[in-house]
């Protein structure tokens, strides 16, 4: 690579930030009609598959792209290029072959896996979906090696690609199928997931052309250790935090698996019926997932910096960069989920105009899932500070135990009549719960200087809950008013886009008036300054 300026913790956020943006925007092109093509069935086919292929993919990089990162990242800091390089060539096998594994495993096992999660109609979608574990692996490597150096450039326009050939394959060939099919399901929501595929191989041939470009031919004198010490230090680091996050996995695939198995055994439902339900489920866990992927951003800067100030021995540094990413999602992380919470069943029917009836039995699973978004965000950022601190064992037993809670309470939950599929975002809220709690108590143990909760967290839930209040009113209101005279989706259009417009009026204003971000906060982002001195901020 180049030798290049670093950059700061936040400027490298606010670049994998917009790049998340742009994806979000592009992936709502792509989600919105998507499920309106796919309805409940097909959309749980289609999440069947990706639930497999994001266990393997998180099985096989998870942990491993950060160990990279972290390793790359002191090796550049100190100046030892020769090391840093050694740790690419490396590391480039191990991923080459972890690929091949899970591709091959996905694509001759797609029946059996299915059968797994008592959802055997979804084979051919995960079938689809197997050439992507093998360039995700590939994709891995290359993107934790350019983030240790500080540069998050080629990440974001590797995900922008990705996203884009969603949009431009998955979802033409999604509605090509539907024609020629007569509404086959299982063979739409294959072709949906293609576009998956065909985006990660675009985005493999985009970084070797840039990492090929921008290879720093210049010499050094540091001799580094051997390929065997370099490959025990990644897995060193990266097994215990790959078990964390596998665990989260493993526990969604076992959770499937008991959703669609109660819905049939304990409801007596057949596959098709359990499906439609699974489906509006999943159709509302859409919003929390689109929210907390603007986390990663942040995790992904947070580490290699962090890691970076440690290993010169500024803890201080460590601490604000720390504080920093703390304060950011608690104004991103509590306002979006308030949001989500109190706006519910107006958002589905906003996104799913040919499913009215779906998205109004979305909604009730939405109002739950909203409160669980603060929690999964919260989740991601303190794994990542534990992992930070070198604690990457912990987050495995907290993510098992949130699992076990919510593995217990849909099993109880979703075969009880009375409640059934309403049982699914109670368990996945309770799960969350736990596992934060947990979190924040070892992140506050660990931590050189204790984190103060309640003044991170006080401010920014009182301004959510006066914004979600002005947000649910003016909602309500402008529903009301269009009732008569429009049509019932432009009445519901305009009341949500009048309520989140009030919302973020007012918590905008409020942020600014309880003085909630810090100078620190804002100076590395883009025009961070001005932004600074326009609000007057200390």
């Amino acid at each position: 690579m180049s030798s290049k300026k670093k950059q700061s913790f936040l400027g490298g956020t606010a670049i994998l930030a917009s790049a998340v943006v742009i994806v979000k925007l592009i992936g709502a092109v792509y989600k919105v009609p998507l499920n309106n093509i796919l309805g409940e069935v097909g959309k749980t086919y289609f999440d069947t598959a990706y639930l497999i292929y994001n266990f393997l993919n998180i099985l096989a990089t998870a942990g491993l792209p950060l160990a990279i990162s972290k390793l790359t990242s002191q090796a550049h800091t100190q100046g030892r290029e020769n090391e840093k390089r050694k740790i690419f060539r490396t590391a480039i096998w191990l991923f080459f072959f972890l690929g091949l594994a899970g591709s091959a495993l996905m694509f001759f096992g797609a029946a059996r896996l299915a059968a797994f999660e008592s959802n055997p109609m979804a084979a051919q979608a995960i079938r689809a979906l197997a050439p992507a574990v093998f360039c995700v692996c590939l994709l891995a490597c290359m993107r934790g090696y350019t983030q240790g150096q500080g540069n998050m450039t080629p990440t974001a326009v590797s995900q922008v690609l990705e996203a884009l050939c969603k949009v431009g394959i998955g979802l033409p060939l999604a509605w090509y199928l539907l024609k020629r099919t007569g509404g086959d399901m299982a063979n739409v929501a294959a072709g949906a997931i293609f576009g998956v595929s065909a985006g990660t191989i675009l985005s493999v041939c985009f970084l070797v052309l840039y990492m090929l470009s921008h290879r720093n031919r210049s010499r050094s004198l540091d001799v580094p250790p051997g390929g065997g010490t370099i490959l025990r230090q990644v897995l060193a680091i990266g097994i215990p935090i790959t078990l964390g996050n596998s665990a989260l996995g493993i526990i969604n695939l076992i959770d499937t698996k008991i959703v669609m198995g109660r819905l049939q055994s304990a409801l007596l439902l057949s596959e098709v019926e359990a499906a439609a339900l699974n489906g509006q489920y999943r159709m509302a866990m859409d919003m929390p997932n689109m929210v907390s992927s603007f986390v990663y951003p942040v995790t992904m800067s947070l580490i290699p910096f962090a890691a970076a100030a440690m290993a010169q021995r500024d803890h201080a540094k460590a601490d604000r960069i720390i504080s920093s990413a703390f304060r950011l999602i608690a104004v991103l992380a509590i306002p979006a989920g308030v949001g989500l919470s109190v706006l519910s069943t107006p958002i589905m029917v906003l996104m799913l105009p040919r499913r009215r009836e779906a998205a109004l039995a979305a909604g009730p699973h939405l109002q739950i899932l909203g409160l669980a978004t603060i929690f999964i965000c919260l989740m991601i950022l303190t794994n990542a500070i534990l992992q930070t601190y070198g604690r990457e064992k912990l987050p495995i037993f907290t993510v098992v135990a949130g699992g076990v809670t919510k593995i217990v309470m849909n099993y109880i939950l979703v075969g009880n009549p009375d409640v059934n599929i309403h049982g699914a975002p109670i368990s996945t809220l309770c799960c969350y719960l736990v596992v934060v709690g947990l979190n924040l108590f070892f992140v506050w143990k660990y931590s050189p200087q204790k984190p103060r909760y309640f003044q991170i967290f006080a401010k920014p839930a009182i301004a959510s809950v006066l914004m979600g209040g002005a947000a649910w009113a003016v909602c309500g209101f402008v529903s009301r008013a269009l009732s008569k005279g429009h049509s019932a989706y432009g009445a519901n259009a305009a009341a949500v886009f009048c309520g989140i417009l009030a919302g973020v009026l007012v918590y905008g204003v409020l942020v600014i008036a309880l003085r909630i971000l810090r100078a620190e906060d804002l100076r590395s982002i883009p025009h961070g300054q001005k932004i600074t001195k326009i609000l007057r901020l200390k």
